[in-house]
């Protein structure tokens, strides 16, 4: 899921509490109580700072010879190189939102910041500015079991090359080629998002690779960080090595309401439950439509908003079942305000995964002042939810159950306003930013 990438800025707050307030907590477009400024608008901002007046900033137009050292003055910056994901923005996945998020942030924060991403998902074949961070699209195969790996690969040379102060790498499956990078020369920080090894779709082979891009990646990094508190625990106990507990964050941008897509799906507002998420194993849409096909005729629809990118059994399988259960309408990815919009009317969200690292589709359903439930897996536990927020991974009967409850019983508006509160206060990109920094900064000392 993405909403529209933004960076924040100073604004006047609107009241906590007022009947306003809880209108923007759940449809209005005032989405989030921190106000932000789209990050295509930092381009905007660069261009006004060097022509001057025109733009209708009212600055005064730069010399020539002023404008050469404002150019010298941003390739002096410092240099992050982002390798391990699918690409930005607007692409399907929780690495990819929180590369996107956090990299937008860095930027904001004086660092020059690259993202290398995998051709076939992204719109342009050749590198793009995207606001302040330069994305290229690398070249990767259109193979499950490769694609990932091989070009990992291709990044760490094509980093090699751009020779940055740091390159982190996401995830643990890329985290393989850390020793590569090393051997030439680059200072490596790596993420955990999670343990990519319990996901249902890996093969044993796969697995045990996945294990070692674990073992190589925590111990021969320079810096480590965890987006979980598990995750930290765990690898402290298994590696003996330390590392920074980042969680994810959230944050919701303002939308433009009447996309659209509810006409298009025939969905009407507060009457359907949401799911956002990739069409695989480990998200469990198919329990989710069982549960949903057990309550009957209670005139809410269920959407499940994502897609697979490849062809896989399970897919078939969620397509199937969805066809064949009324009520249930699959929208495929969506992003920016179509998938905003989705958030803001829906009236439950749930997450019935089997695996996680730390959801941010159950973050910014939050955020955007929604019930959710979501399955009692250590991830999900760890967000520290009311107990009937949850259910007991795998049980039907038992989602069912809650599923009915929560529609029964909408929370009131001081609770909705409590959550975002909540939201606002304890998952800040810009916090996740100033941590992420901390640790490139210690590599230099």
């Amino acid at each position: 899921m993405s909403s529209q990438t933004a960076v924040s800025r100073d604004a006047p707050q609107q009241a906590r509490g007022s009947a306003a307030s809880v209108r923007t907590a759940r449809g209005g477009v005032e989405r989030f109580p921190e106000k932000l400024l789209p990050v295509q608008a930092q381009g905007s901002a660069t261009t006004a700072l060097l022509e001057g007046p025109s733009s209708g900033l009212g600055g005064v137009a730069l010399s020539p010879e002023d404008r050469d050292g404002f150019h010298r003055s941003i390739a002096a910056r410092p240099r992050v190189v982002m390798l391990g994901l699918r690409g930005i923005p607007d692409v399907q996945g929780g690495v990819e939102k929180h590369v996107e998020m956090l990299s937008a942030r860095l930027a904001a924060l004086g660092w020059s910041v690259d993202v290398i991403g995998r051709q076939r998902y992204l719109e342009k074949s050749s590198s793009y500015s995207w606001g302040e961070v330069r994305v290229f699209p690398l070249w990767a195969p259109r193979l499950v079991a490769l694609e990932a790996i091989v070009h990992t690969f291709v990044g760490v040379c094509f980093a090699a090359l751009r020779r940055p102060d740091v390159l982190h790498i996401h995830a643990i499956g890329p985290a393989l080629l850390v020793p590569l990078a090393r051997l030439l020369g680059l200072r490596v920080v790596v993420t955990h998002h999670g343990y990519d090894y319990d996901r249902q779709k890996w093969g044993t082979f796969a697995k045990r690779m996945l294990k070692l891009g674990e073992r190589l990646g925590m111990r021969l990094a320079h810096g480590r960080i965890a987006i979980s508190k598990d995750i930290v625990e765990t690898m402290g106990k298994r590696y003996t090595v330390p590392v920074a507990l980042i969680p994810n964050g959230v944050a919701i941008a303002p939308w433009r309401a009447g996309t659209g897509i509810l006409d298009e799906f025939g969905l009407t507002r507060r009457r359907y439950v949401l799911l956002a998420a990739r069409l695989v194993p480990e998200k469990r849409q198919t329990d989710l439509i069982r549960a949903f096909a057990s309550l009957g005729d209670t005139g809410v629809k269920l959407v499940l908003a994502g897609s697979a990118e490849f062809e896989t059994p399970y897919a078939n399988e969620v397509r199937a079942m969805a066809e064949a259960v009324p009520g249930v309408v699959l929208t495929g990815f969506q992003s920016g305000d179509r998938l905003a919009e989705l958030f803001a009317e829906a009236t439950l969200f749930v997450l019935p995964s089997s695996h996680e690292g730390m959801p941010i589709a159950l973050l910014e359903a939050m955020a955007h002042g929604l019930p959710v439930l979501a399955s009692d897996i250590v991830a999900n536990r760890e967000l520290g939810l009311p107990d009937d927020d949850y259910f007991p991974l795998g049980d039907i009967d038992a989602l069912a159950v809650a599923i009915a409850r929560k529609i029964e019983n909408p929370p009131s508006d001081d609770e909705v306003r409590s959550q975002v509160a909540q939201m606002e206060s304890t998952h800040s990109w810009a916090s996740v930013a100033q941590k992420t920094l901390a640790i490139y900064r210690a590599l230099a000392r």
